[in-house]
């Protein structure tokens, strides 16, 4: 850390109350961040963060008279835009980013907006927008517009708009959460740039591994109250996510053999021009087989061909030994397959509607009464047993979805799934933007799936996870299936550096 210029503290916060309907949402709650510090600030969802940061960029006012400061000058009455004039950046996990404009109009699109309306000079847009990204150690088409990017690409964008301001204090809530390793290494690496040159960073991720890579001090918060400030130096993974939970996590190889279970699913051949080649994938009945590889290796790719949603494949698929070609995604879950998106706020769920009309969506013909008219009766019965059977923490099964924490949300994905009663399950990426409580609930939930009998395919960017959560794992690299490996006897290093040869 690199102390530059007379402030001591990019911000100091004592004593934060702040209290939503009977919910307390953050209780006595200190804070603060040495200027030039990476700092972490960690805990499950819904343990207060996101309102913290909310009430440092003026989202929120505390319910009391609270110390904030800053770079050492009191704050009392600030607004999100004066808090940006003051120097501090938020790149939010949601993005807020623009579909329709360019990857040059979203990275400058805070320099675009102003009071008059004037012309926008296109070169000298484009000039700032790739200085942004060469500091990223990235290259992106500025004419191409977003919504055409992948959800990587698309979170580099994010990161590239805030550093284009000018801030002294940037939050950076789950920036990693949908990048490759090397991706995250660039990343990690201009924090550490940031750091050096007087730039406070508070860094918020649920991987533990990189939190403690790269910050200095650790700040948790669990159930809205402080727990403590720890150095990184000496803390584990296991004591980090301890502190989070309150309870102890197990870290372990779940693998079972499965030789002799029945073959489920089965592609020889499996090709889509540009995409993948040649693959051949076996799944047994109640396996859980982990794909594995970088970003752009074609597994997401492979999970819409086996989905019917990216037209005709060459090669050929069976399903319960029997002939499997779905013309299109319906004709897939008809036949028994289901489909969790790595994009759960864009594709996995209708961020307007409730808790009980997302669960409900994929099997509303189940839900009918006498008259042709969807139950309510039935819709609630079902919900409310999805809540039961997945743990899932809700209020109402009315309130609207976005209520609830990203890893209840993620649960609800899996209910409008399970609903369907599927044969098997394909999970990309389930646990993006999901805390390390709940995602150790979501892969007992999975463990148990498979148990009783579902195949599932997980696609996952991290080692750990694949390692310890299935029964074999693949490593898809250039669209072809590159290698195969017994977790039982391969250790997540050694899948990393298979991955990254």
């Amino acid at each position: 850390m690199t102390e530059t210029g007379p402030s001591r503290y990019a911000l100091r916060m004592k004593g934060i109350d702040i209290r939503f309907g009977g919910v307390q949402a953050l209780s006595s709650v200190d804070f603060d961040v040495r200027a030039g510090e990476v700092h972490c600030l960690a805990g499950e969802n819904g343990s207060g963060k996101s309102t913290l940061i909310k009430i440092v960029t003026g989202v929120y006012r505390p319910d009391n008279a609270a110390l904030i400061e800053l770079f050492e000058n009191p704050v009392e009455a600030i607004s999100p835009v004066q808090a940006r004039a003051r120097g501090v950046a938020v790149i939010w996990q949601d993005l807020a980013l623009f579909p329709n404009m360019s990857v040059a109009e979203n990275i400058a699109f805070d320099g675009l907006v102003g009071l008059r309306p004037r012309g926008v000079r296109y070169g000298d847009m484009k000039l700032r927008a790739r200085a942004a990204l060469e500091r990223l150690g990235v290259t992106l088409d500025l004419d191409q517009p977003l919504e055409n990017l992948a959800i990587a690409q698309r979170q580099i964008v994010a990161i590239a708009r805030a550093l284009i301001q000018d801030a002294r204090l940037i939050f950076m809530d789950e920036p990693t959460a949908s990048l490759t390793q090397s991706e995250t290494d660039h990343l990690l690496n201009i924090v550490r740039k940031l750091s050096s040159d007087g730039v406070a960073v508070v860094f918020v991720s649920h991987r533990l591994a990189e939190v403690l890579e790269i910050a200095e001090r650790v700040t948790v918060l669990r159930d809205g109250k402080l727990v403590g400030v720890y150095p990184t130096e000496g803390m584990t993974q296991a004591r980090l996510g301890e502190l989070m939970t309150g309870h102890i996590l197990e870290y372990k190889v779940t693998a079972r053999d499965m030789s002799a279970a029945p073959i489920l699913f089965e592609a020889r051949g499996l090709s889509v021009p540009g995409q993948f080649e040649g693959v051949d994938l076996t799944i047994r009945a109640g396996e859980v087989v982990g794909l594995v590889g970088l970003i752009g290796a074609g597994r997401t790719e492979l999970a819409h061909a086996m989905m019917g949603m990216t037209g005709t494949a060459a090669g050929s698929m069976q399903l319960d030994g029997r002939p499997y070609r779905p013309r299109n995604i319906r004709e897939a879950i008809a036949q028994g397959l289901a489909y969790v998106s790595e994009d759960r706020l864009q594709l996995g769920l209708l961020q307007k509607q409730s808790i009980e009309d997302n669960a409900a969506i994929s099997v509303l013909d189940r839900l009918l009464g006498g008259l042709g008219l969807i139950s309510p009766a039935k819709k609630t019965d079902l919900i409310m047993g999805w809540v039961s059977k997945l743990g899932i923490k809700i209020g109402l099964p009315a309130d609207a979805i976005s209520t609830l924490s990203g890893g209840n949300q993620q649960k609800v994905v899996l209910a409008k799934w399970l609903a369907t009663e599927p044969k098997l399950l394909i999970l990309d990426s389930p646990t993006v933007g999901v805390d390390v409580g709940a995602r150790a609930g979501i892969f007992r939930i999975v463990r148990d799936l498979a148990e009783r009998g579902l195949a599932i395919l997980l696609i996952s960017d991290e080692e750990s996870e694949a390692i310890y959560n299935s029964d074999r794992v693949l490593h898809m690299a250039r669209g072809r299936i590159a290698g195969a490996f017994d977790p039982r006897t391969t250790s997540p290093v050694d899948l990393e550096a298979a991955i990254h040869a």
